[in-house]
């Protein structure tokens, strides 16, 4: 594995540098930090023939991933998930190229893997044993899954309907969890009040400069899976919205590696109705978001109400000539259950939003039936069945049926 070329962690909103291999949550100004390196040196020692025999996982991006030492990596075989032609759906949207990237295969059934996969490798190399997290689901999910197989003491808060899945997992692999009545900015205001007491290292979503690292590499994965060929047009669902933010960043390196040239695909970042910050700040030409309030929603991870990455999010999507759309709810559910019946694909319904947001974006013309779709879906359906539940109904047949069912026996 190439060594990497990290030199400063840097401000992405007042540029102040800070020094490399060394713990550090947000700048002094309350900005995230974004991890830089010396990507004119790294383009002399890294190529795309190496990836011939590089690692089937996201860590074959190791050269421009921060974890220094081999021997600190904890992976569980997270990335290289499948990039899938949908051509039924397609066919009745509107579309001639709709592809699907897979992100539900990843370990914990979720993108999150690959964000705290790289932050809990940087914990091992910088020596921390504690960490903690608020989550509206997933991320939890990941975050007890690696800091288990790290050997860290992980601590975790989540809103109290987070789906049952993601309860059960974090306390299968032995995380601390605590279920908060309130939503994930609640749980965030525990977490950022109680770590210091507790010295815990607060993996936030970009309260640290390390997730946004491992979430990146799903740029460079859809660049690699298309021939080093970036698509017209990326649906993402925003609720952090740091894989969005990851990708663009990842092109940018791309570029100055000279793997691939200028163009870049529309960002489009797709929200709920019932929580949609980042649209209002979008069709309202602002920088930065305002606090969603009551925010509600089927699709926990849309539910959001004030991303620390919103400045970031909103630069990408302006700088791609993307867009931000809001999906209620139902039509949500609807689309994931559609793309299910015709692909055999089972999304989240985060992923499921995407969908049904590509077909309003055909339809109004933003997109063009000729355009090259990316549709990221961030994790499993079956992580959501409570949602999905309320679209099926369990109603126990009698033997009078002729078919489905639960037949009574004589």
């Amino acid at each position: 594995m190439p060594i990497n070329s990290v030199t400063h962690l840097e401000c992405s909103l007042c540029s102040r540098n800070y020094e490399a291999g060394k713990p550090w949550n947000l700048c002094e100004c309350g900005g995230p930090l974004l991890v830089r390196y010396d990507l004119a040196r790294l383009r002399q020692s890294w190529s795309l023939d190496s990836f011939a025999a590089a690692p089937d996982s996201m860590w074959r991006y190791a050269p421009a991933l921060p974890v220094r030492q081999e021997t600190s990596i904890v992976s569980l075989g997270e990335g290289m998930t499948p990039l899938l032609a949908a051509a039924r759906t397609a066919r009745r949207i509107g579309a001639r190229d709709l592809l699907i990237k897979d992100e539900g295969l990843n370990p914990t059934g979720s993108f999150k893997a690959r964000g705290l996969s790289c932050a809990i490798s940087m914990c091992v190399e910088l020596g921390i044993r504690k960490v903690a997290i608020p989550s509206a689901g997933n991320a939890a999910s990941a975050l007890a899954a690696y800091a288990a197989a790290a050997g860290l003491e992980a601590h975790i808060y989540m809103p109290a309907d987070v789906p049952q899945s993601n309860f059960i997992e974090c306390k299968a692999y032995g995380a601390n969890v605590t279920l908060v009545d309130g939503l994930i900015s609640d749980c965030g205001r525990i977490v950022a009040e109680r770590a210091p007491k507790e010295g815990w290292f607060d993996v936030s979503t970009l309260k640290e400069p390390y997730r946004i690292e491992g979430k990146k590499t799903m740029g460079y994965e859809i660049a690699e899976q298309l021939g080093w060929e970036l698509p017209h047009a990326i649906l993402y669902p925003a609720g952090g919205g740091v894989g969005l933010i990851g990708m663009w960043k990842a092109f940018a390196e791309m570029e100055a590696l000279g793997w691939i040239g200028a163009h870049r695909p529309k960002m489009i970042a797709v929200q709920a109705e019932g929580c949609q910050p980042v649209v209002r700040a979008f069709e309202a030409g602002a920088e930065s978001c305002t606090f969603w309030e009551n925010a509600a929603t089927l699709a926990s991870g849309l539910r959001v109400p004030k991303p620390l990455g919103d400045v970031l999010m909103l630069r990408a999507v302006r700088e791609s000539a993307g867009t931000a759309i809001a999906i209620c709810d139902s039509d949500l559910l609807d689309a994931g259950i559609r793309l299910a019946s015709e692909e055999g694909i089972f999304v989240a319904p985060e992923g499921a939003a995407c969908v049904a947001a590509a077909e309003k974006l055909l339809a109004q013309g933003f997109l063009k039936p000729d355009d090259k779709i990316v549709i990221y879906n961030t994790g499993s359906g079956l992580k959501y069945l409570e949602a999905y539940s309320t679209r099926f109904p369990r109603n126990i047949a009698s033997d009078t049926d002729k078919l489905g069912g639960l037949i009574t026996p004589r």
